[in-house]
């Protein structure tokens, strides 16, 4: 039974509500936080180096965009629990895949991990979606799916770590295994909706998103500066501030912790229709175009500090947004839609890493700052598009 247009229940009644799907978000990020969080032993473990044992992450990006553009519309014709259950199968076998250790068996660990959540995200945002209806309760459900997941990360220490004192970084995969096969029963034999929700054929699906691009183009484009600006903030508060490890883990959790709390804040106060989705896109983008830049110049610890909180609260509010209108508009191309968008965000995580590096070895912080900063300044005209097509609507 969906909610009214204008109903938008609370926090937890959406909870109760959609609690396994919450978990399961969170379970499918656990692989990739596992492989992050013991880069350094799981190289150790394979006899390689850290470098070249993380470069193999790439992997997961690229069959991530393979599989998510590939499958897209699928996520329309099945059940949408069935298609996470799948997913959730393949997450299973790569992380005892990658229990093994091998160098060979985290390279298609990375693989298979990354072509399953390809599936598992979007599945599960539109599952959530779908139990809302189509008014502003199906985004903020979506949005709360995502929240969960970005928790997971932010909590590596006492989720993946602490374990690990027990059972070192196999037995994590090894657990994460059995959660995901867990949940995947759970989801093939109590599906939900096991009808097809789209009449759309196959290539109509694509271009039923027609309308959207716009809003692709900003996930593409966000997405590169911020995951960029991540891939190399380490760099910056060692350059800047000489931080040690254990001191720039405090600052990585306030990066991850504020996203999360944006993409949750975010995701209610546009849900609720108090505030518009696309001006909040557009103004989140404007405030991290000039945080972004400033981060890379200012010398006092304090400061960079508070950008780094800023651009986690902006980019996690315009990824929230993305998704809300994302599944306003797609009408029964959701499915479609949302895969578009994983996809989309995992090529603009290896564009903007890639981008980052050239700029930072040419020009060094400047050189970086000119690249992230020039991805933001031109997210602005998507981002101006969305405004002005909500306008019109």
């Amino acid at each position: 039974m969906s909610v009214a247009v204008d109903e938008v229940p609370g926090d937890l009644r959406m909870a109760r509500r959609l609690w396994p799907l919450m978990l399961a978000s969170s379970v499918s990020l656990l692989p990739y936080t596992v492989f992050g969080t013991f880069l350094v032993r799981i190289a150790h473990d394979a006899d390689t180096s850290a470098a070249v044992m993380g470069g193999l992450r790439g992997l997961g990006g690229l069959a991530a965009l393979a599989a998510g553009a590939v499958l897209a519309p699928l996520l329309d014709r099945v059940a949408r629990l069935r298609a996470a259950a799948l997913g959730l199968v393949a997450l299973a076998v790569a992380s005892l895949v990658g229990a093994l250790g091998q160098f060979a068996a985290m390279a298609v660990f990375c693989a298979l991990v990354g072509a399953a959540m390809a599936v598992v995200h979007p599945a599960l945002t539109a599952s959530a979606a779908d139990r809302f209806g189509d008014g502003p309760a199906a985004g903020r459900a979506a949005t709360l799916v995502t929240a969960t997941g970005a928790l997971t990360v932010m909590l590596a220490a006492p989720v993946v770590a602490l374990p690990a004192l027990l059972w070192g970084w196999r037995g994590d995969l090894v657990v994460t295994a059995v959660l995901a096969l867990a949940l995947a029963v759970v989801f093939w034999v109590r599906p939900g909706r096991v009808l097809p929700t789209s009449t759309l054929g196959y290539l109509a699906s694509y271009r039923a998103l027609k309308g959207l691009r716009p809003l692709l183009a900003v996930a593409l484009l966000r997405t590169a500066a911020f995951m960029g600006y991540l891939s190399y903030l380490a760099v910056i508060y060692d350059a800047r501030f000489g931080l040690s490890p254990s001191a720039f883990a405090l600052v990585w959790t306030l990066s991850g912790g504020t996203y999360f709390f944006g993409n949750l804040i975010a995701g209610r106060v546009v849900g609720s229709g108090r505030v518009r989705a696309h001006h909040v896109v557009f103004w989140s983008l404007a405030v991290s175009l000039v945080a972004i830049v400033a981060i890379y110049f200012t010398v006092l610890l304090p400061v960079a500090v508070v950008l780094t909180g800023v651009l986690g609260l902006c980019h996690s509010a315009t990824a929230a947004c993305v998704i809300t209108l994302m599944v306003r508009h797609s009408g029964e191309a959701r499915g479609t839609a949302l895969g578009v968008t994983g996809a989309a965000v995992n090529l603009g995580t290896f564009a903007g890493a890639a981008a980052g590096g050239v700029g930072l070895g040419v020009a060094g912080l400047p050189g970086a700052a000119a690249v992230f900063g020039g991805i933001t300044l031109l997210s602005l005209v998507p981002a101006g598009m969305v405004w002005r097509s909500e306008r019109s609507r």
